[in-house]
């Protein structure tokens, strides 16, 4: 699996972990585009998690559903306004909201207004 973080999510990450905590990245349905990402600091993993990044104290941590969305994930940082914060993107999404804020991958269901379907 293919997941790169950016420098400056790097820099975030490393500033903001404490040293027994993980970033845990899910996929959800939502958004116009039929998927989005959510994140969150946490130390302790669930039954169906698994460590799907590790460098040097920063490791990305996701459950077992999310598993097949997460390959050619990116993860980056921006201290912008609006729109900053943790930002992923993914190099295998086929379409994305015009805000960016969801996505869709070939080969999975495609969102019809806003809702995913098979």
């Amino acid at each position: 699996m293919k997941i790169v973080v950016m420098d400056k999510a790097r820099e975030m990450l490393a500033d903001k972990l404490g040293p027994q905590e993980f970033l845990r990245v899910g996929v959800t349905e939502g958004g116009c585009a039929g998927l989005t990402y959510s994140a969150g600091f946490d130390q302790h993993m669930k039954a169906d998690e698994s460590v799907v990044f590790e460098s040097g104290n920063i490791r990305i941590v996701a459950g077992r559903d999310s598993l097949r969305y997460l390959d050619g994930l990116v993860v980056d940082y921006s201290e912008e306004l609006i729109g900053g914060g943790l930002q992923f993107t993914n190099d295998q999404a086929e379409t994305t909201c015009g805000c960016g804020a969801s996505f869709n991958l070939a080969g999975f269901p495609v969102a019809e207004d806003g809702k995913c379907c098979s």
